[in-house]
């Protein structure tokens, strides 16, 4: 017999039907997954060794948590990953607005409805993806919506007077008794509002308008703050967060490899954009060592935090950049080009927050630095480190390289609208290319070879090796000292 074919308070007893506390039951089920090795925050990455266990940790402790960190850490995935912790369906008293327990009811109408019909009640199941509430912490936040007020009409329907409590309307708090309920961004609900918690955290009472109300409401709460918020918008106030259990602190990924797990799959990349659009794995590791940079760079506010969605908005636009020019070209195929880089920029401007420097240099000059500072930091991982003041005497892998493109009186021009075929062919012509990639590279995959090719060319202009121009159509690479010689 399944359990959610019982429809009356008789037969919940008459099969021993057992309440649990919410947090007893988010334990007790967490103790059986880990029992069971199962793992309860899939699509959480890069947590495993320390979110993830001091967030177990806080739910075995039973305790109200709050998530402190960055934008863009995942911390409302993490609360509402917590659902997979709750039984599948717990019983209702059927009409409740607060989803009182039959067996264990608060509520005056779930009171005097058993009273009134007993063992013959009519109960609900309640199903775990309904018991979970969220609310965004906003200025125009009030005590009545999170709480509850007195409702004028109710009264006035009812023919009761103000001073009878089932006038009462219940508030978001009271409404989600038996469910998780998170609270997004808690600096920035006002300090009277925070103060309206107090007893609901320690004591579970809630106070509306005077009236004496003892409701021992049963809520797992979830806050998440942002430390940005402590000194720009607000604060938690000490008491609030005295009553909080546990407060842990989220972070971003710690390597590339996590970065790019997390980006392919959040991504929104349509199944026709994946099976015509190649992305060498170079421009992958490129993309993540972007966000690397942004957060180290002396023109981003580091207090901001860069979030994760940085990296997953600049790769939608990447592979939107090379469809575009496949679709320009007639192209069936194609695969991503350093140059497809160049439509990144929105997104990345779109995300940073810049400190005063960083206004002056302009937004997308600094984040044409960031592609800059993330290729050279790439560069030596596959090619020798280029020195930057190396004698004459010395010989460099490069000197092949930098004579071929001195040699080119007009530089040498790569548009960003080439034919795939015409792509190839111009950078097929510099012979030297394929020399670096046969001594260094030598068994790179034959598609990637070109995105190499161009990466190499632009890793020589950040090393000061060759000068770059960009102009509408394009790039054009130059000897850094031609101009000035011709000018001689």
């Amino acid at each position: 017999m399944k359990t959610t074919t019982i429809t009356t308070l008789g037969a919940l007893k008459e099969i021993g039907y057992q309440s649990k506390s919410i947090k007893d039951e988010l334990r007790d089920n967490l103790l059986k997954k880990m029992m069971n090795k199962e793992n309860v925050f899939h699509g959480v990455h890069g947590y495993g060794d320390t979110v993830i266990p001091e967030l177990e940790r806080a739910i075995l402790s039973r305790h109200n948590i709050n998530l402190l960190g960055l934008r863009g850490q995942a911390k409302t995935r993490l609360a509402r990953l917590m659902l997979n912790l709750l039984d599948e369906y717990v019983p209702v008293v059927k009409g409740s607005e607060i989803n009182d327990d039959p067996l264990h009811p608060i509520s005056r109408y779930a009171i005097e409805l058993i009273k009134k019909d007993k063992d013959g009640t009519a109960i609900e199941w309640l199903h775990r993806n309904d018991r979970f509430s969220e609310k965004l912490a906003t200025p125009d936040v009030t005590v009545a919506d999170i709480i509850g007020d007195v409702d004028p009409i109710k009264a006035a329907n009812l023919k009761l007077s103000y001073a009878d409590d089932r006038v009462i309307h219940y508030g978001m708090i009271p409404r989600a008794n038996r469910c998780i309920f998170v609270i997004n961004e808690l600096p920035d609900l006002q300090a009277r509002i925070q103060v309206a918690l107090f007893n609901i955290l320690q004591e579970g009472d809630i106070q509306i308008r005077g009236f004496k109300l003892r409701l021992p409401l049963d809520i797992q709460f979830v806050f998440t703050a942002n430390p940005e918020d402590y000194t720009n918008r607000g604060s938690i106030v000490t008491p609030l967060k005295d009553r909080i259990g546990s407060q842990i602190l989220t972070h971003y990924p710690l390597d590339i490899e996590t970065a790019r797990t997390i980006t392919h799959q959040e991504a929104n990349i349509l199944k026709k954009q994946k099976d015509n659009i190649a992305v060498p794995d170079l421009a992958k590791d490129l993309l993540e060592q972007i966000v690397f940079e942004a957060r180290e760079s002396e023109y981003v506010d580091a207090k901001s935090g860069i979030s994760a969605r940085l990296s997953i908005s600049a790769y939608e636009n990447l592979v939107s950049t090379a469809e575009r020019r496949s679709l320009l070209n007639n192209e069936d195929k194609t695969v991503v080009r350093l140059s497809d880089f160049m439509g990144v920029i929105p997104a990345i401007t779109g995300k940073i927050e810049l400190v005063y420097e960083g206004e002056q240099e302009g937004a997308s000059q600094v984040a044409q630095n960031l592609i800059g500072e993330a290729i050279k930091h790439l560069f030596v991982e596959f090619f020798p480190k280029i020195e930057k003041l190396q004698k004459q005497s010395e010989e460099s892998p490069y000197d092949d390289l930098i004579s071929w493109v001195f040699n080119q009186k007009e530089g040498f021009e790569l548009l960003d609208e080439l034919r795939d075929k015409e792509y190839k062919a111009k950078l097929d012509a510099i012979v030297p290319l394929d020399d670096l990639i046969g001594q260094y590279q030598p068994n790179l995959v034959a598609t990637e070879s070109y995105f190499v090719k161009e990466f190499i060319l632009w890793a020589l202009v950040e090393f000061k090796q060759l000068s770059k121009y960009r102009f509408t159509e394009g790039i054009q690479f130059k000897d850094p000292y031609g101009s000035f010689i011709n000018d001689l």
